[in-house]
């Protein structure tokens, strides 16, 4: 039994470093996007620190919709994986593709013909609303192939390939970060763009991690189902159509009205005034970065435990969830106490005012205290409870979270009772506290450990 036990410790490690250890350094180079921006951008003042974080917060929108799919998606092909059906694995990646690039264009439409309409939503400052509609309009032309570059890492993950994308976003920060020098001061004989050089240079950065993405995908894409290199199916039968929306429409609208909610706080943040804005727009990539260490943990769990409900294990499903819990829990608080040790360094590397760098660190202190309750909820709903399809609880989780929670008492903290902005952020994200409570419930119930429906033709 010891010995068996011993098998089972050194199978669950291998997998979880196996995947969570290239998703979490992907995760730190995505998010290191917006933190060379923000530091070379922040050598410029408050305005345009203001004005790169309103635009990116309504890109954000895009990226947790887009996510949404991604979230399907994996969930379909791994557990179409545990079950060696590859037919289903085809059909999964592809009708996923197709939809996230229908919502890209959609997007990008938007971003190109509408961005100063929606920069008014956020703030009436005309210099920063003038700064992040023009981030908006560029940073825009990415979103094609953000889609197709997240679909294919999310196979190559699902099929033990999670170094491929790894690869891609190394390259595409390496260009990011130099393309950045080059066109935010203007280097190299190429005029000083400032925001706009910021837009850009993210933009082809994403598409040479597109170009390698694509390269690596097409050279292995037959390995894994099959020698059907390029066979497009995404013709589903009546009962797959609903299990596919039953799966899909939850987190869609899961992750838009989070996403909205989150918009309504950079709202909220905004109207508190230019320099409480642009000391909450400071933090983020920090907060980005510190939720990218442990992201690899959720998508573990989603691609781990869906392989497991794939082959009906759902003892070993139950097991390992707890263990991904244990781990997350354990690697959030060490995280935690690092921030409050080195967050005034951090806050020190912007050139702005004395006061919104001390405004931007007790910001950072109260997403240190709620940041273990935060990657619980991440490993949970969005990793854990989500690998079984039943999508609907996550989104009931986060609709009561964010909405009869969080953003009541972020108007009331800001508007009724006149808080400063890191007192605002710390009543409103007790939301997490909620999120949790009844996450853990569903967790124990087990009622989310289910098998998909699998494809007809399985190989």
């Amino acid at each position: 039994m010891k010995k068996k036990d011993r098998n089972e410790n050194q199978s669950f490690q291998a997998d979880l470093i196996g995947i969570a250890l290239p998703v979490t350094l992907q995760s730190l180079l995505q998010s290191s996007f917006g933190v060379i921006d923000q530091v070379m951008i922040g050598q410029l003042g408050s305005e345009s620190i203001a004005g790169i974080g309103l635009g990116g917060k309504f890109a954000s929108v895009y990226t947790v919709v887009l996510g949404a799919v991604a979230a399907a998606a994996g969930i379909m092909i791994a557990q179409y994986v545990g079950a060696k059906d590859e037919r289903g694995v085809r059909r999964g990646f592809y009708l996923n593709l197709f939809l996230g690039v229908v919502l890209a264009g959609v997007f990008l439409a938007l971003c190109s013909f509408l961005p100063d309409r929606i920069m008014a939503l956020y703030t009436e400052d005309v210099t920063v609303r003038s700064q992040a509609a023009m981030y908006l309009q560029i940073y825009g032309i990415s979103f094609v192939l953000i889609a197709m570059s997240t679909i294919m890492s999310v196979l190559l993950r699902c099929v033990g390939k999670a170094t491929l994308p790894l690869v891609a976003s190394f390259c595409s920060v390496l260009l990011n970060t130099g393309l950045n020098y080059v066109l935010i001061f203007g280097k190299c004989g190429v005029p000083a763009m400032g925001v706009r050089g910021a837009a850009l240079a993210s933009v082809i950065a994403q598409a040479a991690a597109f170009g390698v993405t694509a390269v690596y995908f097409c050279r292995i894409a037959g390995s894994f189902w099959g020698g059907e290199k390029f066979s497009v199916d995404i013709r589903l039968t009546k009962e797959e159509w609903k299990q596919y929306l039953g799966i899909l429409g939850p987190i869609l609208i899961c992750e838009f009205m989070w996403s909205l909610g989150e918009n309504v706080y950079a709202v909220i943040y905004g109207h508190l005034g230019t320099k409480p804005c642009a000391a909450m727009t400071m933090t983020g990539p920090i907060q980005g970065l510190m939720i990218g260490l442990l992201s690899g943990v959720s998508q573990a769990a989603g691609i781990m435990i869906g392989r497991h409900l794939g082959r009906e294990a759902y003892e070993e499903a139950y097991r390992d969830s707890k263990k991904l819990m244990e781990c997350g829990a354990a690697g959030s608080v060490v995280l935690s106490f690092m921030l409050l040790w080195m967050g005034k360094i951090y806050v020190s590397i912007y050139q702005v005012e004395p006061q919104v760098q001390e405004t931007a660190y007790w910001i950072l202190a109260a997403f240190a205290i709620i940041s273990p309750i935060k990657v619980q909820n991440m490993i949970l709903g969005g990793g854990i409870i989500r690998s079984g399809g039943m999508t609907r609880y996550v989104m009931w989780i986060d609709m009561i979270g964010t909405w009869i929670f969080g953003v009541p008492l972020g108007l009331l903290s800001a508007f009724v009772w006149n808080l400063p902005i890191p007192q605002v952020y710390f009543i409103l994200s007790l939301e997490e506290i909620i999120r949790f409570l009844i996450s853990l419930v569903i967790f124990r119930k087990k009622s989310w450990m289910r098998r998909l429906q699998l494809s007809k033709h399985s190989c």
